[in-house]
């Protein structure tokens, strides 16, 4: 791997055995918000940490939640005055899936999973010829792009390559870039976002190449995402653990 020295390696801490499963979905929401502040701040969007939330009074770059819940229980009131609720495509990002948004003219886009896998767990073998590898250059972020989605979205921008948070990771078959992720990094966990794998590559050989390289740039870290459908099934062969329900809402008027 082409993956280069992590200045968080040394100073991540152990993450206790959690005495619930909601321990996991916490750091795993936490992370998660960490990743949307991370990327709406590359398109001029400011999100705020508030105890119960994150939230962005603006509205997000398309498939980025507007509010992402960091605690059960958050009120709904505080939520909601605190995004773009008066023009159609605001989203919340339920963490608990223990909100009711629909008196708010909100309906659920998706139920979801999140996962958590413990570290040190064994990485599954990755297949052979397939180097995984930092993005570093604004060329490699647009190849990247292009074959996450066929470069249509303009969803990830240079800044996210200055991020000390937040590593985008491509696969290649020579030169060619068949998978990626991105890593980021928050507290003591290391989560995973837009997992993917072209020219016939299999989702179980893409989470064995990331897994792979997250190994060996954060040894220490337990990692965590969500996912639902097929995704989550692939997630779960791959050694995570499903460890709390989440839920999309979407106020389409």
């Amino acid at each position: 791997m082409d993956l280069g020295t992590d200045e968080y390696e040394q100073a991540a801490p152990t993450v206790p055995v959690p005495s619930a499963h909601d321990v996991r979905a916490r750091e795993a929401a936490r992370n998660n918000a960490e990743w949307c502040d991370a990327l709406c701040r590359t398109h001029g969007v400011r999100g705020e940490f508030g105890a119960a939330a994150w939230t962005a009074a603006e509205r997000t770059p398309p498939f980025y939640p507007d509010a992402v819940t960091l605690t059960p229980g958050a009120p709904v009131r505080e939520v909601l005055t605190a995004v773009d609720t008066a023009t159609p495509g605001c989203t919340v990002k339920d963490s608990f899936a223990d909100l009711d948004l629909t008196g708010d003219g909100f309906e659920v886009l998706f139920d979801a999973q999140w996962i958590h896998r413990p570290a040190g767990a064994p990485v599954p073998a990755a297949p052979e010829g397939v180097r995984w590898a930092r993005i570093r250059t604004e060329e490699e972020l647009a190849d990247w792009e292009r074959a996450w989605d066929g470069g249509v979205s303009d969803l990830f921008r240079p800044g996210l390559l200055a991020d000390p948070g937040t590593s985008v990771l491509g696969g290649y078959a020579g030169d060619r870039l068949v998978a990626g992720a991105v890593a980021t990094r928050s507290g003591a966990v290391v989560g995973v976002s837009n997992l993917f794998a072209v020219d016939g590559t299999e989702p179980d050989a893409a989470w064995a190449g990331c897994l792979g390289a997250l190994a060996e740039l954060f040894p220490t870290a337990p990692v965590v995402g969500y996912e639902h459908g097929d995704d989550l099934t692939a997630a779960l062969r791959n050694g995570f653990d499903a460890v709390g329900p989440l839920r999309i809402w979407l106020r389409s008027a």
